[in-house]
């Protein structure tokens, strides 16, 4: 090799380091290490190990001859019953026979000129097993440790048949070892750097679905929303960037982009840990730590033996009993009346009907009748009972629906406040987004289209659908998918929802797959995407 060459491959290595030092990418940093090691010392394949406890585990092998690639980011995954795990140890022993376990152990380079050498040392039952079965000639072979300067051994690197400039297969040179064992260095710092990077990212992912689910189980009847909208939002936008035709067909979303919603779709919740649970859970409007109904029923309680009580006095005080019929029929009159009262006050605290105006106005006629207990005198119904009774549609309160739309900014502020990494600092963003409409009447902020992204549209879309097919809301029945698919038309149509990503998502069966998996089968009356009509 001349002085050039060498110039030449020691700034190509340099180079190497370089990238290697700011790839955060686990899987293809993996990749890269043995794409690189291959293209220095022109092996045809390569294979790399990634030490897990007394064992090492397969991460990445490459052959050019075989058109082999399996693991990375951009392969095809390893079957760990076919890439079994090469054990470090036989029993207490090392297991020294293994040349990569020996490699780890030693913490050496090892150099094999032809693996079909009878007085080698080493067992290669593997290599010759899989050139038996394949017809391929594994003949020399560099075994690297990575040796991290305060892990140790962290991988192995194992470069196969290196080629010369006539294309035959050599030994690996000297240069060639020594370039190789620099590489394996900085690939050792690489990758523990990338490891930890890693297990942060799963740390804080883990503490943030921690987090979620805690928020789920405030209320019985919202466990599991969050995951299942995390569920839909990543269906959704895994077909989105695998489409390749129609309206999405050049939207792809890289790593970072689905990282960044999978994390907003955990946490676009948050907010609600400051709203209380008797609002979430408000199955009925007079409901706040109990439902309030049951002193309704007391005071007619009262009320019922207070009118049989007066009753009876008037019968003591009757000079004739002829006339007893008389107070029996008013009483009978009385009770009567106070029972409808007290039924419709039961059927309007349900919320399942809408509240006319002669409804409210029956309300606050009741409410003005007294309630006499003891020397006291008060309205039948309280300001708040009547307020809160005159709910036009639903359970809640116009306040009530301001404290449960604050968790939307709520989770704004939360996220806000969290240091994401690079790459995912639109969470707060996509999370806060959820309950925005295309045509500015959402909330927190009233955002348009033009300031929607795709990946906060998703969301809603997510959001929506889940919220619509829940079985287990206190306020509503479960909605079949017919009623679901009739409310996101109304809800594309009134410009709140984007209407090439509903029929999108209806189309490409996602929601019906999501319905499949999720959704009780008396609700799955239709086909999503065979119903469907824009």
């Amino acid at each position: 090799m001349t002085d050039e060459e060498l110039k030449q491959l020691a700034e190509r290595l340099i180079e190497i380091g370089s990238a290697l030092s700011s790839e955060r990418e686990l899987d293809v940093l993996l990749e890269r290490i043995v794409e690189e090691a291959r293209q220095l010392t022109h092996a045809d394949g390569g294979t790399l190990f990634v030490r897990d406890g007394a064992e090492l585990r397969w991460a990445i092998v490459q052959n050019d001859s075989m058109n082999i690639r399996y693991g990375g980011a951009t392969s095809s995954p390893l079957d760990p019953a076919v890439f079994r795990s090469i054990p470090l140890f036989t029993g207490e022993e090392p297991a020294l026979s293994q040349v990569a376990a020996y490699a780890v152990h030693r913490q050496a380079t090892v150099n094999i000129v032809d693996v079909y050498d009878a007085d080698d040392e080493f067992d290669f039952a593997g290599p010759l097993a899989f050139d038996k079965s394949t017809g391929y000639r594994t003949t020399s072979m560099l075994v690297v440790p990575l040796v991290h300067h305060t892990s140790g051994v962290v991988g192995v690197l194992q470069l196969i048949n290196s080629r010369d400039r006539d294309g035959r297969v050599c030994a690996f040179g000297e240069v060639f070892e020594r370039v190789t064992t620099s590489l394996a260095s900085q690939a050792a710092v690489a990758l523990k750097n990338a490891q930890l990077f890693e297990s942060l990212e799963l740390q804080f992912e883990a503490f943030t679905q921690s987090i979620a689910m805690a928020i789920d189980e405030k209320s019985p009847y919202t466990a599991g929303h969050v995951r299942r909208v995390v569920d839909i939002t990543m269906r959704i936008a895994e077909a989105v960037s695998a489409s390749t035709d129609g309206h999405y067909a050049d939207v792809h979303f890289d790593r970072d982009t689905m990282k960044t919603l999978r994390l907003a779709a955990w946490m676009h919740d948050v907010g609600k840990v400051t709203t209380p649970e008797w609002i979430i859970d408000k199955a009925t409007k007079l409901e706040t730590l109990f439902d309030r109904i049951e002193l309704v029923r007391m005071r007619y309680q009262v009320l019922r033996l207070q009118a049989e009580n007066r009753a009876l006095e008037a019968k003591l005080n009757l000079a004739e009993a002829v006339v007893a019929p008389e107070i029996d029929d008013r009483l009978r009159e009385e009770l009567a009346e106070l029972e409808l009262q007290l039924a419709f006050l039961e059927r309007s605290n349900r919320g399942v009907e809408f509240m006319a105006d002669d409804d409210i106005a029956r309300v606050q006629e009741i409410a003005s009748s007294d309630f006499v207990l003891g020397e006291e005198r008060t309205p039948r119904l309280s300001a708040n009972e009547v307020h809160n009774l005159s709910i036009r549609r639903g359970t809640l309160t116009p306040e009530e629906i301001q404290k449960i739309r604050d968790h939307a900014m709520v989770s704004y502020k939360i996220l806000s406040h969290l240091p994401f990494s690079n790459g995912l600092e639109r969470v707060p963003e996509i999370a806060a987004a959820h309950h925005e409409k295309l045509n500015g009447k959402g909330y927190p902020r009233g955002l348009t289209a033009d300031e929607l992204t795709l990946e906060a549209r998703i969301l809603a879309v997510a959001d929506i659908f889940e919220a619509l097919t829940a079985p287990d809301r206190p306020y509503k029945t479960p909605t079949p998918l017919s009623g679901a698919l009739k409310i996101l038309g109304f809800m594309v149509k009134d410009g709140e929802l984007d209407p090439d990503l509903v029929a999108f998502a209806i189309r490409s069966g996602v929601l019906d797959g999501y319905a499949r998996d999720e959704v009780g089968e008396a609700q799955r009356d239709i086909v999503l995407a065979d119903a469907y009509q824009p």
